[in-house]
């Protein structure tokens, strides 16, 4: 449902894209429009990852400076059937993820040290897992090139404001097609595009918990996050929050709207939905592993809790 529901809306984006363009300069204005947005979609779908991750000056690591973390990445990529992802980790004390890359094959999952020090390692199992699931799903090329399509309508609308055709003959609809250019698409447009980014993280929520085998463990890190997150403000996602659909939860300060707007679904509904699955008795099998639901770690937490500590006692699952 959610697939079907995905592409209608990038259709709707895309009608609305050619719209814009016949509305600033005819059919040759629509037909512009379609080949200048299919090349930002092939830049951006090539470089999305380098640019991002460059954004938020994340560091790629390895299983000799950040151990359990990359053994979590590397355990749970194996049981989703994907290629071991680069791993990044961003120096940023708000706790929160995301995934980017053009394809499984050219994955990377970036956490924030905010997120490994507050989450325990069931926690951030479950967030590489909704991580991991975006990739699985290819959410990372939906959105890249969702975000595209918007940016593109809003800069056609900028270009029939100021230098549009001075006759109705480059311009059909006149100035209502300006205005139209203007005003209503980029609002449409940013309407879709976070429709289209509530559907996948629903998608992702329910296939991460599939992958980490118990949906608890993502429930209780998307309750941590929400929570940790609204007193510490994310510099990086601050200047570059064109970026913010691609975190687990919002990781802007002053941008937390509900509704049409919202970048993401209400974080109570999401834990609600995982609530509800563990409920129903855990998560279904992978159809890629046959391996059982991941480990748990010991009843009692250590000391330092953080899924690279080196005072950490011995753990079971696969940051051991």
């Amino acid at each position: 449902m959610n697939l079907v529901r995905t592409a209608m809306l990038l259709a709707v984006m895309t009608a609305l894209f050619m719209a814009v363009g016949y509305a600033v300069g005819g059919r040759g204005g629509m037909m512009l429009a379609l080949v200048f947005a299919a090349g930002m979609n092939v830049f951006s779908w090539w470089n999305s990852d380098k640019m991002v991750l460059r954004m938020h000056r994340a560091v790629e690591v390895d299983e000799a400076n950040a151990p359990e973390y990359f053994q979590i990445v590397r355990a749970l990529s194996d049981r989703a059937g994907l290629p071991m992802p680069r791993a990044y980790i961003i120096e940023n004390p708000q706790p929160n993820a995301f995934a980017t890359g053009r394809n499984p094959e050219n994955a990377a999952v970036a956490v924030t040290t905010g997120l490994l020090n507050r989450l325990t390692p069931e926690e951030v199992a479950g967030v590489v897992a909704h991580e991991l699931a975006h990739i699985r799903n290819r959410d990372t090329l939906t959105m890249t090139v969702t975000a595209t399509l918007a940016g593109a309508i809003s800069m056609l609308g900028n270009f029939a404001f100021f230098f549009g055709g001075s006759s109705d003959r480059d311009r059909p609809f006149g100035m209502f097609g300006t205005l139209f250019a203007l005003l209503v698409a980029p609002i449409a447009a940013l309407i879709v595009q976070t429709a289209i980014s509530r559907t996948r993280e629903y998608s992702a929520d329910r296939l991460g918990a599939e992958i980490v085998g118990n949906p608890l463990w993502l429930a209780s890190a998307l309750r941590k996050i929400a929570a940790a997150s609204k007193g510490v403000v994310n510099e990086s996602a601050e200047r570059f929050p064109a970026s913010a659909h691609m975190f687990i939860i919002n990781p802007l300060a002053g941008f937390r709207l509900d509704g049409l707007f919202a970048t993401h679904p209400p974080v109570d509904i999401r834990i609600a939905e995982l609530e509800a699955m563990a409920a129903e008795g855990g998560s279904p099998p992978l159809e890629s592993s046959a391996e059982e639901p991941l480990d748990t770690v010991q009843d009692e937490a250590p000391a330092n809790p953080g899924p690279w500590g080196r005072n950490a006692a011995p753990r079971r699952g696969p940051w051991s």
